[in-house]
């Protein structure tokens, strides 16, 4: 369970209590016992086997992959995965591959539906290089979305991570976009639902370092 379903949960079945205590009908206590009950269930934080072997590339989030398409960038061509999050998906985020934090950005933007093509490059959102030592850099972006009011990320430039480690989290609806180097191998398409950490998004040529 992440920390804010207990703040969240625990707040609101303090208010049904005050609520049934005051007006001396518990009727009264049901709309905020269920808007607990949702936000210890939203905030959930399942463990995840994580995959091992060389050169791998997992979810960052749990979703639905809504796009597979190469683009072009400032350092090249590079293939994106763009990860649809649901309001019932789970929302902790991991790391796609073990390495340094090479960059953290963040952006101020718009709410845009995640579901919306022009979201990945005009929502608020939180992108985050990681770097093997390999040279192999993995970009992963943390979009807001529609309901998605605050994105959390809880390491920094310089760190080191893990494949599948915990590194923060996209509150309600929101999107993932994963950019991996241009000749890693698709594990994934469209229309296919992931787990952040567990799920193997691609893998690069010759099994790479990891």
């Amino acid at each position: 369970m992440v920390r804010d379903g207990y703040i969240y949960g625990l707040s609101l079945l303090a208010v049904a209590i005050g609520l049934a205590w005051a007006t001396g009908n518990s009727a009264w206590s049901i709309a905020p016992v269920l808007l607990a009950a949702f936000f210890l269930w939203f905030f959930r934080d399942p463990q995840r086997t994580i995959p091992g072997g060389k050169g791998l590339i997992v979810s960052p989030g749990d979703g639905l992959v809504t796009e597979t398409v190469t683009i072009a960038t400032p350092n090249g061509p590079r293939q994106r995965i763009s990860i649809f999050l649901s309001v019932f998906d789970v929302h902790v985020n991991r790391s796609p591959i073990s390495g340094i934090i090479a960059a953290v950005r963040y952006q101020k933007g718009q709410y845009l539906n995640a579901m919306n093509p022009a979201s990945a490059d005009r929502n608020e959102q939180n992108v985050v290089t990681v770097r093997d030592g390999a040279g192999v850099e993995v970009t992963f972006k943390q979009i807001a979305g529609l309901l998605a009011r605050r994105i959390v990320f809880n390491l920094k430039e310089g760190d080191t991570v893990e494949r599948g480690q915990r590194v923060g989290l996209i509150k309600f609806g929101s999107r993932v976009d994963v950019l991996i180097p241009a000749n890693a191998l698709l594990r994934v398409k469209v229309g296919e639902r992931v787990k952040g950490g567990s799920s193997v998004l691609a893998a690069m040529p010759g099994g790479g370092q990891q």
